[in-house]
């Protein structure tokens, strides 16, 4: 469960003039999450806010390591809490859309360059999901007469997305914890 809202993130990072929308930074930080056990907080922050506005961050810091604490609790926990960081249901459905599609980029993003997993440890499962969140990432809402049937089908996808990162997280448990040879 995340104790701050898609809101607060964004009203942060806009305060922070951070080129990386809200979702994406959040999908960032899974993604890395779900590749390294020890990604630190400042790492993700170097990430996302842009280095002039450094000085500007202190105020806003508190906020971001709320969602950073209840992310990592979120899918290192045994409760399957895990969530996306999404607009909310009362936010048209192509905005959440685009988030959705935000989400997965910077979850590939933060997949990619965290801890690398070699692709022997790769379970088939977790490619074929990382496969599916690039096709996501790549989506767009195109508006039909039935939204009811796109709302459906929006909560599906959203759910799969939820779903796959924590199986992805579970998977890659084994690959985390081994030690990795220094790099040269």
């Amino acid at each position: 469960m995340l104790h701050v809202t898609f809101p607060d993130i964004v009203r942060a990072l806009d305060a922070i003039r951070s080129k990386v929308p809200a979702a994406e930074s959040h999908g960032c930080l899974c993604g890395a999450l779900c590749v390294s056990n020890h990604y630190p907080f400042e790492r993700w922050l170097d990430e996302i806010v842009p280095e002039e506005a450094a000085s500007d961050l202190e105020e806003r810091r508190a906020v971001l390591n709320v969602l950073f604490e209840d992310t990592v609790r979120a899918l290192r926990g045994d409760e399957m809490e895990f969530q996306p960081l999404l607009p909310a249901d009362e936010v048209g459905l192509e905005e959440r859309a685009q988030a959705l599609s935000q989400w997965c980029q910077g979850f590939l993003y933060g997949f990619a360059t965290g801890q690398v997993v070699n692709s022997e440890e790769m379970p088939a499962n977790v490619n074929e999901i990382l496969r599916d969140l690039t096709y996501i990432g790549r989506a767009s809402v195109e508006l039909e007469e039935d939204q009811e049937e796109q709302e459906q089908a929006y909560s599906e996808v959203v759910e799969y997305v939820r779903a796959g990162v924590q199986l992805i997280h579970d998977e890659l448990y084994s690959a985390r914890e081994k030690p990795r040879p220094a790099a040269n």
